[in-house]
């Protein structure tokens, strides 16, 4: 892969990330870009949505949220979403995204980065216990919580 890097999803770019053809499966594990580009505008101070392009071709998209205030621990600096396209899986697109999100917490005074997941066949949870998050617990719906300290 040539060199990556990260844009501020935009009207150019939310085309391109909302159609992420995905490997089939995952397809259960994903909600549409444009869900979190809408839940964006609601709170922009604590959104952070970022598409990550290979030269001109938006090959992933990643959303993290940073709410210190929010009850939920598990939300206060987390990722929201993250799709990477099926033909750009496994060549390090997901690890450059998820580690560019965690330096953006570390920047804004996190010590942890958590995400969650639904277990099953093509569930994330192996891509993100490779990146070295841990199993701290399970949410009230059964999802597993992954945390990264920063």
């Amino acid at each position: 892969m040539s060199e990556l890097r990260l844009e501020e999803l935009s009207a150019s770019t939310i085309v391109a990330a909302n159609s992420l053809n995905l490997k089939p499966g995952q397809e259960a594990f994903v909600a549409p870009t444009s869900y979190a580009l809408a839940e964006s505008y609601f709170n922009p101070a604590t959104e952070w949505p970022r598409v990550v392009l290979e030269g001109n071709t938006v090959v992933g998209f990643i959303r993290g949220h940073f709410d210190p205030e929010t009850e939920q621990p598990e939300f206060r600096s987390c990722i929201w979403r993250i799709t990477v396209s099926a033909d750009a899986q496994g060549k390090g697109v997901g690890r450059f995204a998820v580690l560019a999100l965690a330096e953006e917490a570390k920047s804004r005074g996190f010590s942890r980065l958590t995400v969650l997941w639904d277990e099953g066949d093509k569930s994330p949870g192996e891509f993100f216990h490779k990146l070295g998050f841990v199993d701290i617990g399970t949410t009230r719906y059964g999802e597993t919580i992954g945390e990264l300290a920063l």
